[in-house]
């Protein structure tokens, strides 16, 4: 039972006890016939109350289903969004967990693959090719693949030796030798903080040695009189030890200094042959450059001429210009004799004169 039957069933009561009510007030007056009268006119009111309040539940009733579907409407409306960015949500966090377990996937791989170049680099041999990949790469992708015209790798020099890579500079640096070295053993006991002070300091000694070894080597072995320039380049492939060199041990870059040699790391040889591909381009575009000049003063002078040419043209133009126009005054002349001709009447046998055209 809802809350419109409890007040209908409240409203029938309460008009039942008003009837008794008034029935019992009507029989104490001895008037039965105008109880009966209001009997009946009560009757009818109840009745009549009774159909305006169920129109008013029905009218209640159908504004509140109306309100309750709209509130359910909006509800699962809501709840459809709701669900929707939940929805998108656990799919970001699907995807972001699928990212992070690749990612994962991803470190220890390459813990496999820095194991696999510790290794690796252990070997002298190898830990000497792959220095001289990396000079290699660095040459291609700064001057290009198989570009001979600026760079050849593995370049054999009158002297006997073999030089990992040259460089044809222009003028005066000529032919650049760049070798490969990677002095690795000695460093790392030296910066290996897990070592002893003694260890590390005959480390670092013999790092030293080691450096200056293959600095000597570089400028005995790649530096010719004559057929390559007067400085070589000592390729370091691991920028740590490029910086310890430079921060920790400024006699080694001296002595290099002293020796004509030249070192670099990857990121250094890739500054210094920018540099030198800049200068062999600015180099070929000057001498393009007087190239087009010759060919623009040839082209000035054959401009000339055919202004020259074309002014004389011009002149005959001219000439024949005038010439045509004065044909043409002879033409009209002519052509008018012959109108005036074409135009004479003749009577007895005499021709009458025509005014001559002047």
């Amino acid at each position: 039972m809802n809350i419109f039957d409890i007040v209908i069933v409240v409203l029938v009561i309460i008009l039942i006890g008003l009837n008794i009510y008034l029935i019992i007030k009507l029989n104490k007056r001895n008037n039965v016939k105008d109880s009966l009268d209001f009997i009946e006119r009560l009757g009818k009111f109840e009745i009549n109350i009774m159909k305006e309040f169920s129109s008013f539940k029905d009218s209640i009733n159908d504004k509140l289903d109306l309100k309750l579907n709209e509130i359910n409407n909006k509800v699962s409306a809501r709840i459809d969004e709701n669900f929707e960015k939940t929805n998108k949500t656990f799919t970001n966090v699907l995807e972001r967990l699928t990212k992070i377990d690749e990612a994962q996937k991803k470190i220890d791989n390459l813990s496999v693959d820095i194991v696999s170049l510790e290794n690796i680099l252990t070997d002298k041999k190898t830990r000497g090719i792959f220095g001289e990949v990396n000079l290699y790469n660095i040459l291609k992708n700064v001057f290009g693949e198989k570009n001979d015209l600026i760079y050849k790798t593995q370049y054999h020099l009158s002297n006997g030796t073999i030089a990992d890579a040259v460089v044809f500079a222009p003028e005066p640096l000529k032919t650049i030798a760049i070798d490969s070295k990677f002095p690795l053993e000695n460093y790392r006991v030296m910066v290996d903080k897990n070592k002893s002070d003694e260890s590390r300091s005959i480390a670092s000694k013999q790092f030293k040695l080691d450096v200056k070894k293959h600095i000597d080597d570089i400028s005995s072995k790649y530096i010719i009189e004559g057929e390559t320039s007067n400085q070589a380049m000592m390729f370091i492939p691991a920028e740590a030890i490029f910086a310890e060199i430079n921060a920790y041990h400024p006699d080694l870059v001296e002595y290099a200094y002293r020796k004509r040699v030249w070192l670099t790391s990857p990121t250094t040889l890739i500054s210094t042959l920018t540099m030198i591909l800049m200068i062999i381009q600015n180099i070929e575009r000057d001498k393009y450059t007087s190239i087009i000049h010759e060919e623009l003063n040839k082209l000035g002078i054959e401009f000339s001429r055919f202004k020259e040419r074309f002014d004389k043209l011009s002149k005959s133009i001219l000439t024949v210009n005038k010439d045509v126009e004065a044909f043409n005054i002879t033409t009209e002349k002519i052509k008018k004799k012959f109108d005036t001709i074409s135009s004479a009447k003749i009577e007895d046998d005499k021709v009458i004169e025509v005014e001559e055209i002047k």
